[in-house]
């Protein structure tokens, strides 16, 4: 019990920034969390966490157990739910959002399987690439790529997203094939503008450290479709998501460039706005998508992008 107390308290410091935040939220004095704490670091022989008078922040191993931390103690709640309410099915109105091109892809397939699995469930689902506020807009889950920023929500790790460089044959043809990252400069890049989710431009692992190059071109687009749609009629490069082009990619209508360089994947989530009394209709979907991305044939499959 020790043991998930110190992965408790150190997962609330972690999120709640500070031991006095995380003993406030507790109802105990700041030095017992600092003792929780250090016997977590003293029973794993690492640093987890770096204090200073105004902040505390993880160190790279801290980082690594956070996500780790989370899941079992999510796991460990999951289980005590389903044993308290025994044999209860899911039951409810089941509100999801995803960003649009995945959604339509990798997430709304998989729904109608669920409704007949679940017939005492309604789903509603919402295709944006806005980011919605869960709580206030009273969304069940989320799934989101890439980097996260809601401290406060609980992450639930689907899959990896890998991303590359791609072209389509034709143009690699006219313009030639980029060697390092550093010729995107000379060539026509198709991208999302100033947008956030490329505003550091693209990244590449170059002599070990992962580096952002801006591209330009005349064409520039908010809808990742539509870009698609451009690399594949040959107007340029484009930086897109496995999940997207894979097909492109085993068929030979586009190319992948650059692939020496390319960064470690990010992450494709499912988040919750919070932890406990997490609803038997939301755990059942997240399970879903979780089967459905562990299983090594789904990416490749017809359709599946």
């Amino acid at each position: 019990m020790d043991r998930f107390k110190q992965l408790q308290t150190f997962v609330d410091v972690a999120s709640l920034g500070s031991l006095s935040a995380a003993a406030r939220a507790e109802g105990v004095a700041p030095a017992m969390i600092g003792r929780r704490i250090d016997a977590l670091e003293a029973r794993l022989g690492v640093k987890l966490l770096v204090r200073s008078t105004r902040r505390i922040s993880l160190t790279a191993e801290g980082g690594t157990l956070l996500e780790d931390a989370q899941r079992i103690l999510r796991d460990l709640n999951d289980s005590e739910s389903l044993v308290a309410q025994g044999s209860a099915r899911p039951t409810g109105l089941l509100r999801i959002t995803a960003p649009a091109g995945f959604g339509r892809r990798h997430v709304a397939p998989l729904l109608p399987g669920y409704a007949e699995r679940y017939p005492d469930v309604s789903v509603t689902l919402d295709l944006s690439d806005r980011l919605a506020d869960l709580i206030e807009e009273r969304y069940d889950c989320a799934v989101r790529i890439g980097d996260l920023h809601d401290s406060d929500m609980v992450a639930i790790r689907l899959a990896d997203n890998r991303r590359v460089v791609v072209a389509a044959p034709a143009y690699l043809a006219r313009h030639g094939t980029p060697r390092t990252p550093a010729d995107l400069a000379s060539h026509h890049c198709l991208s999302f503008g100033s947008q956030a989710n490329q505003s550091r431009g693209w990244l590449f692992r170059v002599n070990g450290q992962l580096t952002p190059y801006r591209v330009g071109g005349r064409l520039e687009c908010s809808d990742g479709s539509v870009l698609h749609q451009w690399t594949l009629a040959g107007c340029g490069l484009a930086w897109r998501s496995m999940w997207e082009v894979q097909q492109d990619l085993a068929s030979g209508r586009l190319k992948t460039v650059l692939d020496d360089y390319c960064a470690p994947p990010n992450g494709i989530y499912a988040m919750l706005p919070e932890r406990k009394h997490t609803p038997a209709r939301v755990r059942a979907f997240v399970d879903l998508l979780r089967h459905a991305y562990a299983d090594p044939g789904y990416w490749g499959e017809p359709g599946s992008g």
